[in-house]
Order: C-alpha cells, then sequence, then structure tokens
C-alpha cells in the first residue's frame, strides 16, 4: 500500500500539468490575435464603390471567423489616389483600391482595357478586365498579389450643345483627362483637362462645352444640373479599370486556408462591384431625365464614324506596347471579341 501510495501522487502530479498545458495551449489559441490588415481607397466613404469595398472587407472578417481584420482608410487618407498602387508595394498599405491610369505608363498592356472599344455597361467592363488579366498575367502587376479589377459603365458626352453627327463636334471644348483626352482629340475637338471638381463650374460658365464621363457622375458631382444634352456614345464606350491588390509579403505570409477565403470573396466580388456601377449608372440617367435633359441616340452612320475615328488610338496603342515586347495586338482582339460574343 505504501508503494502505491508514491505511483498515484506522480500520476496526479503529471496529470495535472498535463491539464494545465492544454489549457494553456486553449486559451493561446483563443487569445491569438487576428491579422490586421490595411485598405487604401481612394473613392470617399460614402460612395458606392466604397461601401461595396468595405462590405468586401466585413465578409472576409466574418468567413475567417475574426482571424483577419481589414482596417479601411476611405478617401486617399492613407495613400493619395495615384500614389495607391506603390503605396501597396512598399507596404504602407496592405490593401489598396485605385486606378491603373493614374500612374500612366506603369501599366503599358493594361492600359488596352481603357480604350473605346465599345463597353456596353460596368459589369461587362469589370468581366472582361478580370478575365484579360487571368488570361495573359501581365509582369507589369508582378509586385503585388491582384486580388480582383473592376471598371466603371460607358463614358458619354454630357453637352450643353446638341450634337447628332460627329461633325458637331468640330471646335467644341469637351472637359478631358488622360485616354479620353485623346478620344476627345480623335473627334476633332478641343479637350481641356481639369478635375471633377472643377467640372461643374466650366460647364456653368461656358469654360468647356461638354465633358465625357460615365453617366454616374451627373449626379454624383450634380453635372446633370449644367449641361442639357446626353450624347450616347457607347459605340466607342471606354471605361477605366481600378485595381484591387494585396503587398506581396503580406498575402504570402497569410495561412493557405486564408488565402483561399480572400480568394474566394474576391471572385464573388467580380460581380458585386461590376452590378455596383451599373446600379449607379441607373441612378445617373434617372437624376438627368428627372432634371427633365434630352437624351440624343445617333443615327447609325454616326455611330460608325464614332467607331472608324477610334482606329489611330488602338494603332498607337498597339505600336507602342508592341515595341516593349508586350502582346499588344493579341489583349486588343481579345477584348473586343469578348465584347462580340
Amino acid at each position: 500500500m505504501k508503494r502505491i501510495i508514491p505511483i498515484l501522487v506522480v500520476l496526479i502530479v503529471m496529470f495535472s500539468f498535463f491539464s494545465c498545458e492544454k489549457k494553456e495551449e486553449a486559451e493561446e489559441v483563443k487569445t491569438e490575435k487576428p491579422v490586421e490588415l490595411t485598405y487604401s481607397i481612394f473613392f470617399p466613404a460614402t460612395h458606392l464603390q466604397a461601401q461595396t469595398a468595405e462590405a468586401w472587407a466585413k465578409e472576409i472578417e466574418k468567413r475567417t471567423e475574426g482571424r483577419v481584420k481589414i482596417v479601411i482608410f476611405a478617401g486617399g487618407t492613407l495613400t493619395k489616389a495615384a500614389q495607391c498602387y506603390e503605396g501597396v508595394v512598399s507596404g504602407i498599405a496592405d490593401i489598396g483600391m485605385s486606378v491603373f491610369a493614374y500612374t500612366r505608363g506603369r501599366f503599358p498592356l493594361l492600359e488596352g482595357l481603357d480604350l473605346p472599344v465599345g463597353y456596353p455597361d460596368g459589369i461587362t467592363a469589370t468581366r472582361t478586365a478580370n478575365e484579360m488579366v487571368k488570361k495573359y498575367q501581365p509582369e507589369e502587376l508582378d509586385d503585388v498579389h491582384v486580388l480582383y479589377l473592376h471598371a466603371h459603365g460607358p463614358g458619354i458626352l454630357a453637352s450643353k450643345k446638341r450634337v447628332e453627327k460627329i461633325e458637331d463636334l468640330a471646335s467644341m471644348k469637351i472637359r478631358a483627362t488622360g485616354l479620353s483626352s485623346k478620344i476627345v482629340t480623335a473627334l476633332g475637338a478641343v479637350p481641356i483637362s481639369m478635375s471633377q471638381g472643377d467640372t461643374y463650374e466650366s460647364l456653368q460658365k461656358g469654360v468647356v462645352d461638354a465633358t465625357f464621363c460615365p453617366i454616374e457622375t451627373l449626379k454624383g458631382w450634380k453635372q446633370g444640373e449644367v449641361i442639357d444634352y446626353v450624347i450616347d456614345t457607347k459605340a466607342i464606350g471606354y471605361t477605366t479599370s481600378m485595381f484591387v491588390v494585396m503587398n506581396k509579403d503580406k498575402w504570402n505570409a497569410l495561412p493557405e486556408d486564408i488565402q483561399k477565403i480572400f480568394t474566394e470573396v474576391s471572385e464573388e466580388w467580380i460581380e458585386k462591384q461590376g452590378n455596383a456601377w451599373d446600379q449607379s449608372d441607373a441612378e445617373g440617367e434617372s437624376y438627368v431625365k428627372e432634371l427633365g435633359k434630352t437624351f440624343v441616340t445617333l443615327e447609325d452612320s454616326q455611330q460608325q464614324a464614332l467607331i472608324d475615328a477610334m482606329e489611330p488610338l488602338y494603332t498607337e496603342y498597339v505600336a507602342a506596347s508592341e515595341e516593349k515586347g508586350l502582346p499588344a495586338g493579341d489583349f486588343l482582339k481579345d477584348i473586343q471579341k469578348i465584347l462580340r460574343n
């Protein structure tokens, strides 16, 4: 009996030790800090695109059961729109959403996404952008991990003057920036570069006669108040493609199961973000109609004249990109093929 007691004592001590160890391990797992990531978005927090992005972040948090927490900095408060991509590369932000065209020349192949090829709506532009990046895997995106892309609906011409044929555009002063400036020049008009914030007053005072923009802008920036006509130029509907990318080191540090969740949610948000653009366009169109503005649909011959006028832009893009050894010709043909189907 005396021999049994020491053995029992030893067993009790060992059991207590292992029980405490397991308890500590459980508590450690339970109190494990979530991975905290910063997300820089150039849209203001009130914009539907920022709200859709916030819903994406909350869905990531939900599906990871709180193992990931994403802190959003909207309105360019962490990195300005033009510095957003580089901010992700350098680690200032872990995730970023902005516009490829804000750093022109850095994404020579992807500039083809913004060409005036006749995008009918935002969801088509968004799907096309994602499909092309998945197919071509452009090296210009190798310094980040791409989560997904999205793109706005077709740019239209909002004008103080009635336009029924391409000749009516001659010498008109049209607000345009970046690629849309080239569109204006190709149509024989005069491009005037300015921010959206300055466009309302410039239209009001006659500094410009018209503006190229997605129709949602006419509500979002109230520009519908100071124009009289909306010209349907969807035949050459251009878009502006936008990225949602993640710092590569941050991505590689995530466990595989969390990476899978990011990928799954991002795939779902391609549709949600594209539909959000179409929702904004629908609201913009309703707003302008309520203001009693006139919508002008061009005759088929004039629609074709718009298309023909864009050929030099396609040629210029292909030549410039192929000089750099990029498959721009095939890239453009694939976009056009998607839009035909």
